[in-house]
């Protein structure tokens, strides 16, 4: 038995910064009005300048701004909850990551005093009664409240940040703010999707517009609204954004948004993009849209990987890994259920081997035959630890597969999810051609993401399983996040349902 290993500087977001630095953040918060000259480079002086008034401005509001009723909920803003987290050494120090989150911090001040619009339900229905209380609600509104604050779209590649700033903004939102959601791209959509298949039922054979009915009770739950993992590769989706994205804003939903692209590459040569551009631009119009990527990989960092992925599949592997499963399993103190099914939009997922927060898959059960995300997210709500056995190194001829193992690794992270994994090569070489090959005989494409992961040729090995650009990123996400996910951090706070 060997636990697969990753080389020494693979990626993190762990490290100690030295007392100096700690002490002149201290001090920075609590009188500084300017930051030290930038270390990256910008596109031009203005530029910088550009950015650190608006970190200034920021916290000098903290500093001098006069109490206003709802300022308790500022002790806790994301500028100052960075500051605990660097001096605690949980975070190191690092001058763009700091001016990023003074956007955030600027977009939480206008949030203290942002007092969004009253959200009335359109009957869905096309009764007399709906259509005359609907003429006296009025006409949807065509732009967004004046004094609704401006958004940010936050993008960047892996390692850059943009989960941990999500999470920072999202836990650091002034406490008198309920109406408030954080969810990843795939189950907000999931989640629309059965919201206008259910609307579409209540409006009947007549029709009418299911989405204005839809918005209004998106806004009604939540007037900030958190986006990650922001992306568009369906159709059915980038029309459904196109229409819903103007509607949330104009009835005064503000939104955080993170993703890998920039807007003008989202639904990059997609079907009928030119039906789609105008999402684009809403969101260039009315987003402060920011370049995260500042030649600092935040998970780059040593750390200490835990006892979770096991390779070859050798008998005495295998008994390790069922040892592991029966002692989890036992602190439910309930016996193993086999084949429990949960639903999902009508259809049964089977699984295995549960309990009530452990459950245990094949990998064919997982990803040999369809399943989506929504089937993914599902499973991982239900579980907090999850065991994959006899996962095979995949090429071509498992391409659909590949892509299902990578759905259902998105789905883990996303949901925190504990994963121990038994695996026939090492888990970083699965979708490997030829583990054996050469720096040579690797594609420029597949060496341009492993020097993104601080991955080498002999770690990961070579494929040609992935060509296109989404493709290659949502690979080189499924390894960075197995290495996070193997790390003594993770097994250490992963599994809390």
């Amino acid at each position: 038995m060997r636990l697969s290993s990753a080389r020494p500087h693979i990626t993190a977001t762990l490290q100690r910064r030295p007392c100096s630095a700690l002490v002149r953040q201290r001090a920075t918060l609590r009188g500084a009005t300017r930051f030290g000259a930038a270390q990256h480079r910008f596109n031009s002086s203005l530029s910088v300048q550009k950015e650190r008034l608006v970190l200034d401005s920021s916290i000098l509001r903290l500093r001098e701004a006069p109490p206003h009723p709802k300022a308790h909920a500022s002790s806790n803003s994301p500028l100052q909850q960075y500051y605990k987290l660097v001096e605690s050494g949980t975070l190191r120090a690092d001058d763009h990551q700091e001016r990023i989150i003074g956007k955030l911090q600027r977009l939480h001040d206008d949030l203290l005093h942002y007092e969004p619009p009253n959200i009335t339900h359109t009957p869905a229905s096309n009764s007399l009664f709906s259509r005359l209380f609907t003429r006296q609600l009025g006409a949807a509104p065509v732009a967004a409240p004046a004094n609704a604050p401006q958004g940010l779209y936050l993008y960047g590649d892996v390692g850059t940040g943009k989960t941990m700033l999500m999470d920072l903004f999202y836990n650091t939102l002034p406490s008198h703010i309920k109406r408030k959601r954080r969810v990843h791209f795939h189950a907000f959509m999931i989640d629309v999707h059965k919201r206008i298949h259910a609307m579409k039922a209540k409006l009947g054979v007549r029709g009418g517009d299911p989405i204005e009915p839809v918005a209004r009770d998106l806004a009604q739950e939540a007037y900030v609204l958190c986006f990650d993992e922001f992306q568009v590769t369906d159709i059915a989706d980038a029309m459904i954004l196109r229409q819903l994205f103007e509607r949330l804003l104009n009835l005064g939903v503000v939104s955080v948004i993170t993703s890998n692209r920039h807007p003008d590459e989202l639904y990059k040569n997609g079907i009928q993009r030119q039906s789609f551009t105008p999402c684009i631009e809403i969101i260039k119009e009315r987003f402060e849209v920011t370049d995260l990527d500042s030649g600092t990989d935040y998970r780059r960092i040593p750390r200490t990987l835990s006892h979770v992925y096991y390779d070859p599949l050798t008998p005495e592997n295998k008994a390790e890994f069922e040892k592991i499963f029966k002692a989890f399993t036992s602190h439910d103190h309930e016996p193993v259920a086999h084949n429990r099914k949960l639903h999902v939009w009508g259809r049964e997922v089977v699984v295995p081997q549960s309990t009530h927060s452990v459950a245990k898959f094949g990998f064919l059960d997982l990803c040999g035959k369809p399943m989506s995300a929504a089937d993914y997210i599902e499973i991982t709500k239900n579980f907090g630890t999850i065991f994959v056995t006899d996962v095979p190194k995949m090429g071509l001829g498992q391409k659909d597969m590949a892509r299902r193992f990578i759905t259902f690794i998105d789905a883990c992270y996303e949901s925190k999810t504990k994963l121990f994994i038994s695996s026939e090569v090492p888990i970083y070489q699965i979708f490997a051609n030829d583990p054996n090959a050469t720096a040579d005989e690797i594609s420029d494409h597949m060496r341009s993401v492993m020097d993104d992961l601080g991955l080498s040729s002999d770690l990961v090995g070579a494929s040609s399983m992935f060509t296109g650009d989404e493709e290659l990123f949502a690979f080189a996400r499924c390894c960075s996040r197995l290495v996070q996910m193997g790390s003594k951090e993770w097994a250490e706070t992963a599994g809390v349902q």
